[in-house]
């Protein structure tokens, strides 16, 4: 009788201890994605703070002239009065 509640003993203490690894395991598969997904979006913040300042400049230069004249040039093809303008007929 005693033979048998060694064993016992012995079995259930291996299957909580395999029952607590396997716990422990899944618990460090779980924090290893939290730590990816922090990872992931501390970088989407950067990105955005990133755009928000380049904004904020744009905004900033808006109404200056230069800026004005530059989008003229760029996307409306307007130019000064008298100002000679080449075009690459090569492209």
């Amino acid at each position: 009788m005693k033979i048998i509640k060694k064993i016992y003993k012995k079995v259930l203490f291996v299957v909580i201890a395999s029952y607590v690894i396997c716990i422990f395991a899944s618990q460090q598969q779980t924090l290893n994605r939290y730590k990816t997904e922090i990872n992931q979006y501390d970088q989407q913040i950067q990105e955005a703070e990133e755009t928000k300042e380049s904004l904020l400049t744009m905004k900033e230069n808006v109404n200056s002239p230069e800026y004005i004249e530059q989008i003229a040039r760029e996307k409306l093809g307007m130019y000064l009065p008298n100002e000679r303008v080449y075009i690459d007929i090569g492209k």
